[in-house]
């Protein structure tokens, strides 16, 4: 299919973006103190604790500014969905069919999440250790699933489509979010910290390196195989009539490009197509495990070279899942 960039920014801002409210929210649900040591200079840490006098308590700040950004992304996301349909001012109509579709069902979710998010939120400046903080961000922690689970089985449950409707795009929709939002974590909240290894921030970078990433890469090179095993659709398939014998067209259906062959029939070259696909692999799984090394060579910086390498791993492979796929309706016209 076409790949159109308002769809990927679409998928990949607003997976990345309530991962990060769903780390948030799990982070609340669980209790986690939230209480952090903010440091005026990344170059005042050292292996180690810090000396007394770089150490400014700087409470709550860096988990408001990743409640922040995952509103942000979140948002932008939405407001990219909105520019990939034909009459925008209509979208409202999609949340009534909830009964039966994916994406209605994926809207209510991602409206409904701002509601525990702006509880979270005023909870947070009145008590840190309520029971209600708990119950926001568990409900924070469910809408935000919800809404990534909507949008994975929106292209999952397309037969028609069938490098989509795949077992493994669900989980891969799940794990690039949260691999998108614990990048962000790392380089908002855990930058310093992570020059002294001392936890969270040790636990954190540990299950983004060793665990997430690598079931990211590896999710996504099994997913490529099992496409590139799979047949396109013949013609008798894709009308049904394979029963009856071998299909064959008496003449081409139309002798111009329409709108299905425009936007189904995007055809990207095998050869561009494994170059991508190693780009892919290979920064989803190098950059988190890089960014402890590069911290101590360059510092804070590490950590927005790696957010943006891991978010241009994101957009490809996004661009890609896009790219390779090919709709039945293609087998009707011969392509």
């Amino acid at each position: 299919m076409r790949p159109t960039f308002s769809i990927i920014a679409f998928t990949v801002l607003s997976g990345t973006g309530y991962g990060l409210l769903f780390l948030c929210g799990l982070a609340l649900a669980v209790g986690l103190p939230l209480d952090s040591y903010h440091a005026s200079s990344f170059d005042d840490f050292h292996f180690g604790h810090p000396p007394v006098s770089a150490i400014v308590i700087d409470p709550h700040i860096p988990f408001f500014t990743l409640l922040a950004i995952g509103a942000l992304l979140a948002a932008a996301g939405l407001l990219c969905s909105l520019g990939h349909l034909g009459q925008p001012q209509r979208a409202w109509r999609a949340l009534t069919q909830w009964r039966s579709s994916w994406l209605s069902r994926e809207g209510i979710f991602a409206i409904a999440t701002f509601i525990p998010l702006s509880a979270s939120a005023y909870l947070l400046l009145t008590t840190s250790h309520a029971v209600s903080s708990r119950v926001a961000g568990l409900a924070l922690a469910s809408c935000s699933f919800a809404t990534v689970f909507c949008t994975a089985r929106i292209y999952s449950s397309l037969k028609p489509v069938g490098a989509w409707h795949q077992p493994h795009v669900l989980p891969t929709y799940l794990l690039l979010g949260l691999y998108g939002a614990m990048l962000w974590s790392t380089a908002i909240a855990f930058v310093p910290a992570l020059a002294g290894l001392r936890d969270p921030a040790q636990l954190l970078w540990l299950a983004h390196a060793v665990l997430v990433a690598p079931a990211c890469a590896l999710l996504k090179r099994a997913y490529w195989r099992r496409i590139d095993a799979s047949s396109p659709p013949s013609a008798g398939r894709a009308t049904g009539l394979d029963v009856l014998g071998t299909v064959r067209a008496f003449e081409a259906p139309q002798t111009e490009e329409n709108y299905l062959t425009h936007e189904m029939g995007f055809v990207l070259a095998r050869r561009h197509a494994r170059k991508l696909r190693a780009i892919v692999f290979w920064l989803i799984l190098l950059v988190p495990l890089g960014m402890l090394p590069a911290a101590w060579l360059i510092g804070w910086l590490s950590a927005w070279i790696s957010l943006a390498l891991g978010l241009l791993a994101l957009f490809v492979e996004r661009w890609l899942f896009f790219a390779e796929a090919k709709h039945a309706v293609m087998a009707y016209y011969q392509r």
